[in-house]
């Protein structure tokens, strides 16, 4: 199973601990508000350049497609969207986990529209840069409990959103060589 694996369920375990080890290595030392800024950007540039059906095509059988990883971070942007305004609202607010593979299969990723889903994500997002360019220094760390993970602080939240972020643009950038290969 990869490091970026993250079935609901598991996230008590090391698992877990490898997960979000991995997002946060990704995000490195990079400015998680750069990131949170830069990604809608860099997915409408993914959708201008690579041909609408290559959207469609997944990398491997059993991977995503581009279309697939977009609506994937649009939803989660959404699920983001209301974790953040939770903690920022209430005092150690629970915050559900998600089994993002149930998600995948039960919203229908594998018909997703990938400009739409950017449509979604964008939107979204510009909310989510909006509230936390408002938070001021003790704001950042208001916890929410995570149903599988414990206490996890806005700051946190958002070095793993933006970590995420990063993960699935490199997944595209694979995916986008994968299916360029298979279409030449």
């Amino acid at each position: 199973m990869s490091e970026f694996a993250n079935p609901s369920g598991t996230a008590n375990g090391p698992q877990a601990q490898a997960y979000i080890a991995s997002i946060l290595r990704a995000l490195g030392d990079r400015d998680p508000m750069e990131v949170f800024r830069s990604t809608p950007k860099m997915l409408s540039q993914v959708v201008l350049e690579v041909p609408e059906p290559q959207l469609k095509i997944p990398e491997a059988p059993g991977k995503w497609s581009i279309a697939q990883v977009i609506q994937h971070l649009a939803d989660s942007e959404l699920v983001g969207g209301n974790r953040f305004r939770m903690v920022m609202t209430h005092d150690r607010p629970p915050l559900t986990a998600y089994d993002q593979d149930l998600w995948a299969e039960r919203l229908g990723y594998a018909n997703a529209n990938a400009k739409e889903a950017l449509e979604e994500f964008t939107m979204v997002r510009r909310s989510n840069v909006r509230l936390f360019e408002r938070l001021s220094g003790e704001d950042w760390n208001r916890v929410g409990l995570h149903s599988e993970r414990g206490e996890e602080s806005l700051r946190h939240l958002l070095n793993l959103y933006a970590g995420h972020d990063l993960v699935h643009l490199r997944q595209i950038d694979r995916i986008r060589a994968a299916v360029s290969k298979q279409s030449s």
